[in-house]
């Protein structure tokens, strides 16, 4: 359950957390018409900090433009707006929920007239797959529901929509006794888990499926690539077979929520020795003393929040 906070930012003006409301024929209720993104803030040794608080917003308003959703603010006014509610809220470390949505007006499938509403909320919230996932890794199915095939739902955008193939896929993998589930494009090659991107190591050498196979272009993902290659690593994204999982020495999923989790088992298939893996710790350990302020920002990727707003 999530733990309300005190505000919610809403088209410019900050609301209180149940005043937040949709009418039931908003657009989006019936069509799915939204556009959203997952953003950390962390707690630093120098305070709390939003983890790359632009690139995020910019993706909400890409996302928004690929669905031809007019959005009236800026990237750079919407991780302002991420800055402010963090700051007004008094968290030092939270979940950022921007959603732009189609709100309450034709109810038809043409969104002609229909106004355009924007929320950001905060909360908090611990690991997503659970605290001890970071350590010892989570065992994952492939899923028998594939990725959003090219030509029906766009995947570089991060829209509500696009998330029912991500609900089934996480359904089928939880019933099943998975933590997790992944799935193939359309073409059989690895695609992505519900929620996040995947890094597959074999011989020292890092993959990742390119955006060409239906994968969201995590700003996670694109992290860990930079953080890899700082490390010496090199990294290929390229098209990745299914039966690679299986002889892989380490998998590992990326994702703001995720962040850096290792998978230990696919399809009951031990992965290398069936634990978190030398290189994933290594990229874990950078990822994350860069977040908690425990190293220096080389990236640029941490936008501090002013102090908090006295009671």
């Amino acid at each position: 359950m999530l733990t309300p906070t005190s505000k919610i930012w809403h088209n410019g003006q900050l609301i209180n957390w149940d005043d937040a409301k949709i009418h039931v024929l908003s657009h989006v209720v019936s069509y799915g018409s939204s556009v959203f993104e997952g953003v950390r803030c962390y707690n630093t040794k120098n305070g709390p900090a939003i983890f790359r608080s632009f690139e995020h917003a910019r993706r909400l308003v890409d996302s928004a433009k690929i669905y031809r959703i007019g959005v009236n603010w800026t990237a750079e006014q919407l991780s302002e707006a991420f800055v402010e509610l963090v700051r007004v809220n008094k968290l030092q470390s939270c979940y950022i929920r921007p959603i732009v949505l189609r709100g309450y007006g034709n109810v038809g499938v043409l969104p002609t007239g229909v106004p355009i509403e924007v929320y950001v909320a905060c909360w908090e919230w611990g690991k997503y797959l659970g605290a001890e996932a970071l350590e010892q890794g989570v065992d994952v199915c492939i899923s028998s529901w594939n990725r959003l095939a090219p030509n029906t739902l766009p995947a570089m955008s991060k829209a509500g929509a696009n998330y029912m193939n991500s609900q089934l896929i996480r359904m089928e993998a939880d019933v099943n006794g998975y933590a997790e589930g992944i799935a193939l494009d359309s073409n059989g090659y690895v695609s992505e888990g519900s929620g996040e991107n995947i890094f597959v190591i074999r011989d020292g050498k890092i993959v990742t499926p390119p955006l060409g196979a239906s994968v969201l272009p995590g700003i996670t993902r694109d992290s860990i690539i930079q953080i890899a290659k700082s490390l010496g690593y090199g990294v290929t994204e390229t098209l990745v077979p299914r039966e690679m999982l299986y002889l892989a020495d380490e998998v590992f999923f990326t994702g703001t929520a995720a962040e850096v989790t290792p998978v230990r088992s696919v399809d009951r298939i031990p992965v290398g020795a069936g634990k978190r893996g030398p290189i994933t710790e290594k990229i874990q350990k950078a990822f994350f003393d860069i977040v908690e302020g425990n190293a220096p920002d080389q990236f640029g990727w941490l936008t501090p929040v002013a102090e908090t707003v006295a009671k």
